[in-house]
């Protein structure tokens, strides 16, 4: 699916979510975006997901995560992901060069191995979604995305299913809602355990992502976002009254009026 020239996102943007476990929020987690040279001299946007648990979760089981993409401006493809994670006792640190000339990946830990054409890692793939033209999506279109995450090639049938309206702590938001259709067993019980609303506004910013993984339920929602490419115009923005701003009627300021 073609993407649009100008990308949704801008040098500088920042997103901050909490992550909530069941009731429990248990953890926070960020993704950042620069633009920054890439083997010394070519401009490539370089995003950077982190996550971790906070509080009591982060007591119990230490999670510290962190994604990495640099990819290309114009085209959005990956040209080298970085997956560093530690969880409890686990440990796990990769790097993947992506040659797209020659449909390769080269990985660290194993070496060189043959991909499909356009291939994405798992940070450029949300970025790539937010470049495609969404606005007459209605309902039941369905984006293919490939990605390499693992050191395994992951298809996602990303399906748009519909417009709708979402609370979040930051508020309400006009959000469109997507369910990806991936391989049930490996991470996820079924194929549709993965759900994600993006904003109903030029930025397309992830506002929620919900996920029904083998170790459990979790969800991140946007708490704060900045250096946005647009204004965030799917944002709700509150009534003076709900601020506890009451509004004064019209017999009631006349009376005032004549004091």
């Amino acid at each position: 699916m073609p993407i649009l020239p100008n990308p949704a996102f801008k040098d500088g943007e920042e997103l901050k979510y909490l992550i909530h476990y069941g009731i429990i929020t248990g953890g926070e987690a960020t993704i950042n975006l620069k633009v920054e040279k890439f083997g010394g001299s070519m401009d490539v946007f370089h995003a950077t997901a982190k996550g971790k648990t906070t509080g009591l979760a982060g007591k119990l089981f230490h999670v510290y995560d962190i994604y990495e993409s640099y990819f290309d401006i114009n085209s959005n493809f990956p040209l080298k992901s970085i997956r560093d994670i530690t969880e409890g006792n686990y440990k796990y640190y990769n790097v993947v060069y992506f040659n797209h000339h020659s449909n390769t990946v080269e990985s660290q830990k194993s070496g060189q191995h043959k991909v499909p054409e356009k291939i994405l890692d798992m940070v450029s793939a949300f970025f790539y979604v937010r470049r495609i033209d969404l606005s007459k999506f209605k309902g039941g279109e369905i984006i293919y995305v490939d990605t390499y995450f693992g050191d395994e090639i992951f298809p996602f049938y990303i399906i748009f299913k519909n417009r709708e309206v979402i609370n979040t702590e930051m508020g309400k938001f006009h959000c469109l809602r997507f369910v990806p259709i991936v391989e049930p067993g490996r991470i996820f019980k079924e194929s549709d355990d993965m759900t994600f609303w993006l904003s109903d506004d030029d930025n397309k910013i992830p506002v929620r992502i919900k996920f029904d993984m083998l170790v459990g339920s979790f969800k991140c929602d946007l708490i704060d976002y900045k250096n946005t490419q647009y204004e965030m115009v799917s944002r709700i923005k509150k009534k003076k009254d709900e601020y506890g701003i009451r509004t004064i009627n019209a017999p009631i300021m006349a009376a005032m009026a004549s004091f």
